[in-house]
């Protein structure tokens, strides 16, 4: 899908999500307007992966400067615990497999999301941020039909939203989880996002630090007291007529999926032995504790070590691009949220704690007030033409790869949007090849010379991302594509 004369475009994960955005550019907002309404709206429509109580990061590109903003999630400051906490270990069923998390009011980092929206919008929105909120409100109030991914999100972690009265009083009414296509509304959430938009944040924050207060977590006010929002320079490189922006450290996924993108780039060929060939190099950097700086990076030291705690899951991702050249990309995650709805407010504290991946040493064991590390990777692209390209995913560890194999396909490829994201991919991690829709690809025999134990994939799955795109092409017209993986919706404005 493309078109001229638009005000903009958004590639995100809900209809209910590119609506908010659609609905601001229309009102004059700009692309850093539109995803910030985009994200409020995602908190109702995707509750799963995206709330008030998590965090993230936002780049941004007017065609002068990249901005990057760090919202993501800080350790408390009450580490180690000094009292018993609620941390309760429950398993999320994926069909293939089941994956064990924590939860409870312990699992909660102290989340950016709040300060992280409202600094962007301050820097660099164009409407009042009060605007901003109100296509979520009204959808909160009103409701809306459960869209299909997530009644699978749902299902997957169902224990978390059945793990008390009044988690399982919005998410199952009738004694079951909602369905695809079932009504489904947050007044609770509205009113939450109300106060916000009267300017009222700590009411809010106050409402998270009695939910830990009440059931033994570690937030306590000098943790909100003590957030701050890290604006970073990206990690920029250059392939062919493109700079790149990319997430910088202690955030890895960005920087990943560059020095995979330049190692492939490098090569004569840009096939599946080729790309395996660059993952295989990626990924021995990644196990020997520290990668080596993007050869032609800018100013800001894109090296990085591996030893920061690394939260790599639950996540969506909001592509905006407007019609004065404006790029904003912009990843959130709730973890899956910690169980306990934070009273009076419709939404969960994130779990960020609760992965076994982030505290290696065991639970709580990293350094207290420490920025938590993450995949995440919201990525912008420029030409001196002025074709512009902003995109990111969801997808844990996969998305480096699931940035990586859609950037080949657009930048080395000459993809168009869909094509680039609708693309089967490959993911390379601790020594196993994962071939998505294995049966289409004619080099899978290649492949399996490399690699014999690879693991073929028949169809393709969310476990590879899901790469939300929109490209501009510098001269007032965009195309795009949501990525059908995790629910994907295109539009434009």
């Amino acid at each position: 899908m493309s078109a001229t004369g638009a005000k903009g475009a958004v590639a995100c994960g809900h209809p209910e999500t590119a609506r908010a955005a659609v609905e601001v550019l229309r009102a004059g907002g700009n692309a850093v307007d539109a995803c910030l309404a985009a994200l409020f709206m995602a908190a109702f429509a995707e509750p799963v992966l995206a709330a008030p109580g998590g965090g993230g990061f936002l780049m941004a590109h007017d065609g002068t400067t990249p901005r990057l903003f760090d919202f993501f999630c800080d350790a408390p400051l009450a580490l180690p615990p000094r009292h018993d906490i609620e941390f309760v270990e429950i398993h999320a069923d994926f069909g293939e497999t089941t994956q064990a998390f924590h939860i409870g009011a312990g699992a909660a980092a102290t989340p950016g999301f709040l300060p992280g929206v409202k600094r962007a919008s301050a820097e660099l929105g164009r409407l009042a941020f009060a605007d901003l909120l109100q296509p979520a409100i009204l959808a909160a109030r009103a409701g809306i039909a459960v869209a299909p991914l997530q009644a699978r999100m749902f299902r997957i972690v169902a224990p978390i939203l059945t793990f008390e009265d009044a988690a399982r009083r919005l998410f199952a009414p009738q004694g079951r989880l909602l369905e695809e296509g079932e009504p489904f509304a947050n007044p609770q959430l509205a009113d939450a996002l109300a106060e916000i938009a009267a300017g009222r944040i700590a009411t809010v924050e106050e409402a998270m630090i009695a939910e830990c207060r009440a059931h033994d977590g570690l937030l306590e006010r000098r943790d909100f007291d003590a957030y701050e929002v890290k604006e970073r320079q990206p990690v920029t490189t250059r392939i062919g007529d493109f700079e790149l922006f990319l997430n910088a450290p202690p955030a890895l996924g960005g920087l990943l999926a560059g020095l995979a993108l330049k190692a492939l780039a490098a090569s004569e060929h840009s096939d599946g032995k080729a790309r395996l060939a660059a993952l295989r190099e990626l990924e021995q950097a990644r196990r020997s504790g520290r990668l080596p700086r993007l050869p032609d990076a800018g100013e800001a030291d894109s090296a990085a070590d591996l030893t920061a705690p690394l939260v790599s899951r639950g996540t969506t991702h909001v592509s905006v691009v407007d019609a004065d050249g404006m790029a904003a990309a912009v990843t959130v995650s709730n973890g899956e949220g910690n169980g306990r709805l934070v009273p009076g407010m419709g939404f969960m504290l994130n779990n960020m704690l609760g992965e076994e991946d982030l505290n290696p040493a065991g639970f709580h064991a990293c350094e207290a007030g420490i920025r938590l590390a993450s995949m995440m990777a919201p990525t912008i692209a420029r030409a001196k033409d002025g074709r512009l390209i902003a995109l990111g995913t969801g997808g844990s560890s996969r998305i480096r790869t699931a940035i990586f194999n859609v950037l080949a396909n657009l930048l080395l490829e000459g993809m168009n949007p869909q094509e680039a994201v609708e693309a089967a991919r490959l993911h390379y991690e601790n020594g196993t090849l994962d071939v998505e829709a294995s049966g289409e690809r004619d080099d899978l025999a290649a492949l399996k010379a490399e690699e014999p134990g690879l693991k073929a994939w028949r169809e393709r799955s969310m476990y590879f991302g899901g790469v939300h795109v929109v490209c501009a092409d510098g001269k007032g017209g965009f195309a795009g594509r949501g990525d059908p993986r995790r629910g994907g919706v295109f539009a434009l404005a």
